[in-house]
């Protein structure tokens, strides 16, 4: 058995934040699994499947973030889970938006979620780390993650959900590298560095696309369903697509 976690705030006030992308992975992986509705059970909610032969567990705490491991340690033991069978999926400011890294154990990197959820279950858990972006300045971050996903991030928030939900069993393989590829196909098109500056930090710069990527043809994006659960969800996040 494996427990994914997803990472956010509970409550409509935070639905769309930066810092629930981890809440909106949940969402879309147990919705293209096809799992059953979360029930509240853990100090959260909770819902139970299979995802390529393997039972699992997804889990959103409904602690708020900063006792996120309130929850994690409750259903950790209740299944006699282990450290190594527990995946986080969490929003990494300090990644740039769509961009996804991939590890297991290291520190919390001042993420309040996982500064609740270390001294729970110890630090030999796999992170899922999904690239927000940086305000530009330090005193600008809160304000930012508790900010709202924009109408232009759905350019890559939409294809990285979608994708990472399509590829869920490579994560159960832990499989980190053919995973982080697929991603930024799907993201990126040919998975090229973005512009590594955050836009917010200068608003008048324009910037310089890489000659590697401007001299490859662009790979299609991975394409968000249009019907069905997930369809909705990120409808939620976005509204209609023509608005």
């Amino acid at each position: 058995m494996h427990l994914i976690v997803g990472l956010g705030n509970p409550g409509d006030k935070y639905r769309n934040n930066r810092h629930n992308i981890g809440f909106m992975a949940a969402d879309a992986i147990a919705s293209r699994h096809g799992f059953p509705p979360f029930r509240e059970k853990f100090k959260g909610v909770i819902a139970e499947g299979t995802i390529g032969g393997e039972k699992v567990l997804i889990l959103k705490p409904l602690t708020f973030m900063n006792s996120s491991g309130d929850s994690v340690e409750s259903v950790a033991q209740f299944y006699k889970l282990a450290p190594a069978d527990i995946t986080v999926i969490y929003d990494e400011i300090d990644l740039i938006p769509g961009k996804v890294r991939i590890k297991t154990g290291g520190g919390n990197g001042g993420h309040n979620g996982l500064r609740s959820i270390d001294p729970r279950i110890g630090t030999d858990y796999r992170r899922v780390r999904l690239g927000v972006g940086h305000p530009g300045h330090k005193e600008a971050v809160m304000h930012w993650v508790l900010g709202d996903f924009s109408k232009a991030d759905r350019e890559w928030l939409e294809p990285l959900l979608a994708a990472l939900a399509e590829n869920a069993d490579i994560l159960l393989k832990r499989d980190d590298n053919a995973l982080m590829n697929k991603l930024a196909i799907a993201v990126a098109g040919d998975g090229a560095e973005r512009d590594q500056r955050p836009e917010t930090a200068d608003p008048t710069r324009k910037k310089a696309q890489s000659h590697v990527r401007a001299a490859r043809p662009k790979a299609p994006q991975a394409k968000a369903p249009e019907t069905g659960p997930m369809a909705a969800m990120l409808a939620k996040v976005f509204g209609k697509k023509d608005e």
